[in-house]
């Protein structure tokens, strides 16, 4: 299982994730609301800014404080030095 880092120490199952988007369209915004509705949200940005939502295939939102670049960065570092090993 590969995991990935969301920001402050916070690790989500790179396997999972479906998308890592960025929360500033309407359609993500609702997206959000909805699932701090339903109880789906995890919240991982310790107070600060939304700057990324990831989407997994549990049908839960990972909110993250960090950008999604730097997330997808991380994702695909981790699977190069997955392929070389």
């Amino acid at each position: 299982m590969q995991l990935i880092n969301i920001g402050f120490g916070n690790i989500v199952s790179a396997n999972r994730i479906i998308a890592i988007v960025s929360p500033e369209s309407a359609p993500i915004k609702r997206m959000v609301q909805e699932a701090k509705d339903n109880g789906t949200a995890v919240d991982a940005t310790y107070g600060r800014r939304t700057r990324a939502v990831v989407i997994m295939d549990s049908g839960h939102i990972v909110l993250s404080a960090v950008q999604p670049e730097t997330v997808a960065g991380r994702l695909e570092k981790d699977e190069k030095e997955e392929i070389e090993e």
